[in-house]
């Protein structure tokens, strides 16, 4: 059963991102391809494909890890935001994946590693304008989480040995980590292992293991990031940490603080937002600094 706080948080989600995108449609100026299946589960395990039509050659590639409290999301409510980081010249990678408290951790994550692994198959890619060479990663608010424990998982062997599925062989270019979380650890200690925490993480939140302990495995391995935060966004107080940290292990590492008090979290999926599209803008740009 759903925690209160997940309900809560389910609820008031709804509401805002339904009001948020309320008559936008997609450019027709893009192709955006839905509903396909990159696992077995029908319920959460597709994906959406978006890049612009008049493109010349294979465009580089973001993955987008969505966010909602790993209660929350899906391709639908991230459609908009995926389609204008596609404007900025990108194939972009929009997909679902399998929320909790029906599937707890490390869902999210074997379902993003089985994106990737549809997404370097041959028939990915001689289908679509992708060029695997070139991938970026982002994820907000637990997607951030989602992406950077992943970044840490591809770069790092030893910590891949601790989960049982395989990854496949291929490289992150960059990362961009939006309104999120970093630190599991202090995240489980703060919460008590309650709410979406317990959610998530079942039991594990209150006996978490060192799978779990995220931070201490990233190494110099670790893709150059940028991380985006805003005046008013409840996960501000992780951004600078995490920069300060990567950069002592001497990762490139930049991170911005957009807006003013009024400035919300998850800010930059607003598609009419100035200071979204600022936020966007500047992180693409991040992204095409790295090619």
């Amino acid at each position: 059963m759903t925690s209160l706080q997940g309900k809560i948080l389910i609820k008031m989600s709804t509401k805002a991102d339904t009001a948020r995108d309320a008559g936008l449609t997609i450019p027709e100026e893009f192709v955006y391809e839905r509903g396909i299946s990159y696992g077995s589960d029908p319920e959460f395990q597709d994906l959406d494909i978006c890049y612009p039509k008049e493109h010349e050659g294979k465009l580089p590639v973001i993955v987008s890890v969505h966010g909602g409290g790993y209660v929350y999301g899906s391709t639908s409510v991230y459609q908009f935001y995926c389609a204008d980081l596609a404007r900025r010249g990108f194939a972009v990678i929009n997909f679902n994946y399998r929320l909790a408290p029906k599937y707890k951790y490390p869902a999210p994550l074997e379902d993003l590693n089985s994106v990737f692994g549809w997404l370097l198959s041959p028939a990915c890619r001689e289908t679509y304008p992708v060029d695997t060479d070139r991938i970026f990663l982002l994820g907000d608010s637990a997607g951030a989480q989602i992406a950077s424990q992943y970044a840490a998982m591809l770069t790092n062997p030893e910590y891949a040995k601790l989960f049982s599925f395989s990854l496949p062989k291929f490289q992150i270019l960059g990362l961009g980590l939006n309104c999120g979380i970093y630190d599991m650890m202090a995240q489980i200690r703060e919460t008590k292992g309650k709410g979406v925490m317990k959610d998530y993480l079942g039991n594990l939140a209150k006996n978490p293991g060192k799978d779990l302990d995220v931070l201490s495995f990233i190494t110099k391995d670790y893709p150059p990031a940028y991380l985006i935060t805003s005046e008013a966004d409840s996960m501000k107080p992780n951004a600078k940490p995490m920069q300060e940290f990567l950069q002592q292990k001497g990762i490139r590492c930049e991170c911005e603080i957009y807006g003013d008090e009024t400035t919300y979290h998850v800010f930059h999926c607003n598609v009419r937002d100035k200071i979204g599209q600022k936020a966007n803008d500047d992180q693409c740009a991040f992204f095409k600094s790295l090619l």
